[in-house]
């Protein structure tokens, strides 16, 4: 895809509210000039409460004219450390608008699009199944971003494959998002995302700046990292793993990483193996500069408004 100059409209599908990444991931989205948010539909679980969290965080950043949606909410056994941070706010509060059938909003919004949407899936794809359901010919009309999966590297750079969460958590939707006819279609397995931790000088940029969205991320963070104290996390001094960072960037470049297209088929037990008869995906597979890819994390996280 490379660099461009005219703005890319995105809407983001996040499952927010579960692992911090993707509160990292909306304030990077809001520090990139390239992309154009459109909408923000939430994912997976207690779509309830993501959007509440959603609007929030929006409202602190002053986007409230970005639209919400509310996507499929599952019953679903999950963790919600942020929830503390979102008490006591009330949709009803949001001065925007937030459509209460999210995945249909995508649709309606993708096909009366006069240009390509890309969507930047973020989390489960409950919602982008169900779209695919309703109206397949969004695929005519917009790009997939995905956040999914694991290639050839697992968790925590493992040389064995791991069944990520947002494949494993609903196999059959990602089965069929990722065969969909896309315009494109590109991923950030475990292999590229699974190693991004923000530390040193560039994490305390982000942890001492006045920035109204940073200052929220970090609130969120001190907050999440308490309610996980098993993953032994000092947010004072790093940050977790901002797995979701990365489908922000490969929505508008690719240059600090390699690109491969590869044919996965995903098993039953949610690992992604390569094999000529799955569906074709370009993937980030591997890192050409990983700190270049830190600088560029940094200033959009520190631009993001």
């Amino acid at each position: 895809m490379g660099l461009v100059q005219k703005k890319i409209p995105v809407i983001l599908d996040t499952d927010i509210g579960t692992d911090i990444d993707d509160t990292w991931a909306l304030a990077m989205l809001l520090g990139s000039p390239e992309l154009d948010l459109k909408m923000i539909v939430t994912e997976h679980g207690d779509t309830q409460h993501r959007t509440r969290l959603t609007a929030k965080l929006m409202e602190i950043a002053g986007h409230t004219e970005v639209p919400i949606g509310i996507g499929i909410s599952r019953e679903c056994d999950l963790p919600y450390p942020q929830r503390p941070w979102v008490e006591g706010y009330q949709l009803d509060e949001y001065p925007g608008v937030v459509h209460e059938d999210g995945v249909q909003a995508m649709i309606d919004f993708v096909m009366a699009s006069p240009e390509p949407v890309t969507i930047i899936a973020i989390g489960v794809v409950t919602n982008l199944a169900k779209a695919l359901e309703i109206e397949p010919r969004i695929v005519e009309n917009a790009s997939f971003v995905g956040m999914h999966g694991s290639i050839y590297v697992g968790y925590g750079g493992s040389s064995e494959v791991s069944a990520e969460a947002n494949v494993v958590n609903d196999i059959e939707a990602f089965r069929k998002v990722i065969a969909a006819p896309w315009l494109e279609k590109i991923i950030t397995p475990l292999d590229t995302c699974g190693l991004v931790v923000l530390e040193g000088e560039r994490y305390q940029q982000i942890r001492q700046s006045e920035n109204p969205i940073l200052r929220a991320v970090m609130e969120n963070y001190d907050v999440w990292s308490t309610l996980n104290e098993h993953m032994a996390l000092d947010s004072n001094i790093k940050s977790s793993t901002l797995f979701d960072t990365v489908a922000i960037y490969l929505a508008y470049a690719d240059d600090l990483v390699e690109i491969e297209e590869v044919s996965i088929l995903t098993t039953d037990a949610g690992i992604n193996v390569v094999d000529p008869n799955g569906s074709k995906v370009k993937a980030a597979l591997r890192w050409k500069d990983f700190d270049k890819f830190y600088d560029h994390l940094t200033e959009r996280l520190l631009a993001a408004k």
